[in-house]
C-alpha cells in the first residue's frame, strides 16, 4: 500500500476539519443544525486542535517506513482514532436517521480506518533503490 498517499490524503482531510472546528466553531455549530452552545463551541475548538495535531503528525511522518512494526504508534493512532470514529457515527445512525452528511463521514471514516489498521498489521513494501 502506498502509505505517503495514505499519510497525505488524511493530513488534508484531517487538516481541513481541524481549522473549520478551530477557528470557525460557531458556523459549524449551525451547519450541523445544534442550538448553539458556549460549552459546544469549546468543545469543538478543543476536537479542532486534536485534528490539526493528528494533520501535522500524519503530513511530517508522509516520507516515514510505516507498517508491521516500522511506525506502529502512527499506523496504530490514526487506525484506532478512525475506527473508534465510525462506530460512533454507527451508533449515532441507531439513534437517529443518517443525513448524507453522516453518511460521507462514515465512508471516510470506515475507508482510513481499514487502510490504517492494514498498514498496521502488515509489512511495509519494499521501497526500490537506485543503484
Amino acid at each position: 500500500m502506498n502509505t505517503r498517499l495514505l499519510m497525505i490524503s488524511s493530513a488534508v482531510v484531517m487538516g481541513l476539519a481541524g481549522l473549520a472546528l478551530t477557528f470557525a466553531p460557531d458556523e459549524t455549530v449551525k451547519a450541523l443544525l445544534i442550538p448553539p452552545n458556549m460549552i459546544i463551541s469549546v468543545v469543538l475548538q478543543l476536537l479542532g486542535a486534536c485534528y490539526l495535531g493528528f494533520a501535522m503528525l500524519n503530513w511530517m511522518a508522509k516520507s516515514a517506513l510505516i507498517g508491521g512494526i516500522f511506525a506502529k504508534p502512527i499506523s496504530m493512532g490514526n487506525g484506532i482514532h478512525f475506527f473508534a470514529g465510525a462506530m460512533a457515527i454507527i451508533k449515532v445512525y441507531s439513534k437517529t436517521t443518517m443525513t448524507p452528511l453522516l453518511w460521507s463521514l462514515l465512508v471516510i471514516y470506515t475507508l482510513y480506518a481499514v487502510c490504517f489498521l492494514y498498514v498496521g498489521f502488515t509489512a511495509p513494501a519494499e521501497k526500490k533503490t537506485a543503484i
